[in-house]
């Protein structure tokens, strides 16, 4: 596909319906998120807003979405309460946003190529089941916990599982007709009948079942026992005049960058920031059928001026945040021009259309996220992770359980260990390949050393050579290897001086000095 097909002005048909999907999964998650940060609503909104449009512009990723992040939402409640107030606040959202400039011209964005693959499959499948639990609740009319609270151990202080078992005693039944309803529109609009008629293919689905939530949502108003509170609505700020919408945004107070603390929340927002950014990168470009590569560096730098502007005019630190990446992906974006015109439509929508948006029942909400969820963690993924073997599907696992019950970093550290594990040992029982047999009467054991021998194989190779029997002949073969490390050149060099008392003949081949061995203090190189 030639790259002038992918000009953001020239695939407007597939990401402008694209932008309203990942605009209606952002305007609750915007809100939620500034919900459990303790922080004012308007705020995650002006997260939302910058994220969209000017880190999208700023960002060399065609499907990531940036905006709020569930996963600093505790950083941020602990922060305000510890530092004092939301102005001072701002002003670490800054200075992280400067900090994470610095690191994208320190290159830092490297760190993004060492996540395995099976810990970033692991956090999609642990996001989407995470997701899909979530939404349970809304989906039945029980709206305690905000949208965006993607821990297992709540803000209401229940848990994921917990929750559920809470919520038989507040169904709704007309929240479940509109969750119903919802659904059958979101799959059935993906039919292939459906989408041979050009006409109603144009027609994004989520915004029909958002059309419908409305409609049923006015039409149970009259309905005894169907009627929807407002605590199952979207809750936007609504300003009456220009003056009331100013004043929703709030200024640093700069006084406090003689607080040491400030610089100490900014190094954490920064770091966790980063990080999540870094990480939702990696699992973006996988889900890109195209599968194009973010420039990281560049990611930071984006990320690091979304943040300085967010901080000045009052808004939530921002990341690249994969609920909203995944659903533009899912919805046929091609480039980023579908997350500029998503902030754009937050924007727009605040300015003029509030009370109709605070007509959407989050029930309708509910059943974008399960499509979304279901899509992130299908059966097939799981399945192929198994087919890779466990090397693959044990760091796969756990990434997924730990997400579900802890948190997303947690999730992925977990993961990571495990992914780790099995890289040493691995590691320590593949440095080598042994071949024995008899020659001339006595026995001839080579060992064809691997392409590269780290420290990390010590304990395999100090084990192997001192258990060969006595009387033998050893020929250490290096001919594939491109790296011996120090620390193995000095455990051959001990069992060579070893093997003249045992009566074993040691012969090395082609070790040498481009394959950064630095002793080879009385050693017999044969080439």
């Amino acid at each position: 596909m030639k790259n002038d097909k992918l000009n953001p002005f020239k695939n407007l048909n597939k990401d402008i319906p694209a932008s309203i999907v990942v605009f209606l999964v952002a305007l609750p998650l915007c809100l939620g998120i500034a919900l459990a940060s303790g922080a004012p609503l308007f705020s995650g909104l002006i997260a939302g807003i910058i994220g969209g449009i000017v880190v999208g512009a700023l960002s060399g990723s065609p499907l990531g979405v940036s905006g709020p992040a569930a996963g600093l939402a505790v950083i941020v409640l602990n922060a305000i309460t510890d530092l004092g107030g939301f102005e001072v606040f701002l002003v670490a959202v800054i200075l992280a946003g400067i900090i994470q400039l610095v690191m994208g011209f320190l290159k830092a964005g490297i760190i993004a190529y060492y996540f395995p693959t099976s810990v970033i499959y692991g956090m999609l499948a642990g996001i989407g089941i995470l997701i899909f639990f979530k939404q349970i609740p809304h989906a039945f009319g029980y709206d305690k916990d905000p949208e965006g609270d993607f821990e297992f151990m709540q803000m209401d202080n229940e848990n994921t599982f917990s929750e559920l078992f809470n919520m038989v005693d507040y169904i709704n039944p007309g929240v479940m007709i509109i969750t119903a309803v919802s659904l059958i529109i979101l799959i059935g609009w993906q039919s292939k009948f459906i989408q041979k008629v050009k006409y109603l293919a144009l027609i994004p689905g989520p915004l029909l079942a958002v059309t419908a939530g409305i409609t049923l949502n006015l039409i149970f108003e009259s309905q005894p026992g169907l009627t929807i509170s407002a605590d199952h609505l979207v809750k936007l700020p609504v300003a009456e005049t220009a003056s009331d919408f100013l004043n929703n945004f709030t200024t640093p107070d700069f006084s406090a960058l003689a607080n040491p603390q400030v610089y100490i929340t900014a190094i954490i927002i920064a770091v966790v920031a980063s990080l999540e950014t870094l990480l939702c990168v990696e699992a973006s470009d996988k889900q890109d059928p195209r599968k194009r590569m973010t420039p990281t560096n560049r990611e930071l730098k984006a990320q690091g001026i979304g943040n300085i502007i967010s901080g000045f005019i009052g808004g939530l630190p921002i990341t690249q945040v994969i609920v909203r990446s995944s659903a533009n992906t899912q919805a046929g974006g091609l480039t980023k021009a579908s997350a500029i015109i998503h902030g754009f439509l937050i924007l727009i929508s605040v300015i003029t259309i509030p009370f109709v948006l605070n007509l959407i029942p989050l029930a309708t909400l509910a059943a974008i996220l399960f499509v979304v969820g279901f899509k992130l963690a299908k059966p097939a993924l799981f399945k192929k992770m198994y087919r890779d073997g466990l090397g693959q599907f044990l760091p796969f696992l756990v990434t997924v359980i730990g997400i579900i019950f802890t948190d997303l970093l947690m999730g992925i550290a977990l993961g990571l260990v495990v992914a780790v594990f099995i890289i040493l040992l691995n590691n320590l029982r593949l440095p080598f390949r042994m071949e024995q047999e008899i020659l001339d009467d006595r026995e001839l054991i080579t060992i064809e050393m691997s392409q590269s021998v780290t420290f990390l194989n010590k304990a395999a190779v100090m084990t192997t050579l001192n258990n060969l029997p006595d009387d033998c002949k050893v020929v250490i073969d290096a001919r594939k290897t491109q790296f011996v490390h120090h620390d193995i050149i000095e455990i051959i060099e001990d069992f060579q001086i070893n093997a003249e008392n045992r009566g074993i003949e040691v012969e090395l081949i082609e070790l040498s000095k481009d394959k950064e061995i630095r002793k080879y203090n009385n050693m017999e190189v044969i080439d």
